[in-house]
C-alpha cells in the first residue's frame, strides 16, 4: 500500500498548521480541542518548518513546570523533519517511524505539505492489506 492510498482513506480535511511564535498553551489547546497528537509549524501553511507533539509538551512540563506554557513553540518543536511522499510504500514509512520513535510524518510533494500520516494510520492500512491477502489465500485454497 502506498501513502496516497492512506491519505485518500483519511478524507480531505487538510493538515492543521500553526505559525512560529505560537504559545505552547495555544498549541496544547488546539491538540486537545481537535483530539490530535501533533501539529505542524509553518509560516505559510504549505512549507513545514517544524512539528510539535503532545510528547514534546509533556516533556517540557516535567522539566520546567507549567511555566513552559507561556513559551513559544519554536523552542520545543522538532525542526529536523523526517518526511515522505505520496508514492512511498506504507511499510517503509512504518519502519522509519518505528526506528525513529515518532508517530507522525508529514507528506510532501515538491516541498509542499499535502498530508500527515500517523503510525496508527499505517498500522491500520497494513492490517487491512493483510486481511485482504488472507481472504484471497483462503479463497484460493477453497477453490473460489
Amino acid at each position: 500500500m502506498l501513502v496516497h492510498q492512506i491519505l485518500k482513506s483519511k478524507g480531505s480535511e487538510g493538515v492543521l498548521t500553526v505559525k512560529p511564535g505560537t504559545l505552547v498553551s495555544e498549541a496544547a489547546k488546539i491538540l486537545a480541542d481537535k483530539k490530535i497528537g501533533t501539529v505542524l509549524v509553518s509560516e505559510d501553511g504549505s512549507v513545514p518548518i517544524g512539528i510539535l507533539s503532545e510528547r514534546d509538551i509533556v516533556r517540557e512540563l516535567a522539566r520546567k513546570g507549567a511555566g513552559c506554557m507561556s513559551d513559544k513553540i519554536d523552542d520545543y518543536m522538532t525542526t529536523e523533519l523526517v518526511t515522505c511522499s505520496r508514492n512511498d510504500d506504507a511499510v517503509a514509512v512504518l519502519e522509519k517511524m518505528t526506528k525513529g520513535r515518532f508517530r507522525h510524518m508529514p507528506v510532501l510533494e515538491d516541498g509542499a505539505l499535502v498530508g500527515l500520516i500517523s503510525l496508527g494510520d499505517t498500522v491500520k492500512a497494513r492490517l487491512s492489506e493483510l486481511a485482504m491477502e488472507k481472504d484471497a489465500l483462503e479463497g484460493m485454497i477453497m477453490g473460489h
